[in-house]
């Protein structure tokens, strides 16, 4: 019993927070919306200079928002799988 529902969930999440920060990265709540729930821009001034950021960078930092966000997705559904599959057997 294999579910994905978290991990397609997340990964969507993830995708419209770069999006939207794509589209109004010139207004403060959404800017820093951004750099508050990505945990890859977190880390992004500690190896470039925040005062030149390239597009292709920008594309990276999406790239691996997207990813994170995947990821933690997918971790919760194995420990939801695992969950269940404990509870149906006691």
């Amino acid at each position: 019993m294999r579910t994905t529902t978290f991990t397609w969930l997340f990964t969507f999440i993830g995708a419209a927070l770069c999006v939207i920060h794509y589209l109004f990265h010139d207004h403060d709540a959404i800017y820093m919306l951004f750099y508050a729930l990505s945990v890859p821009a977190w880390f992004a001034s500690v190896f470039s200079n925040i005062y030149e950021v390239s597009m292709l960078k920008m594309l990276v930092i999406y790239a691996l928002t997207i990813v994170t966000w995947a990821l933690v997705g997918y971790i919760i559904d194995r420990f939801s799988v695992s969950y269940r599959s404990k509870s149906k057997y006691k």
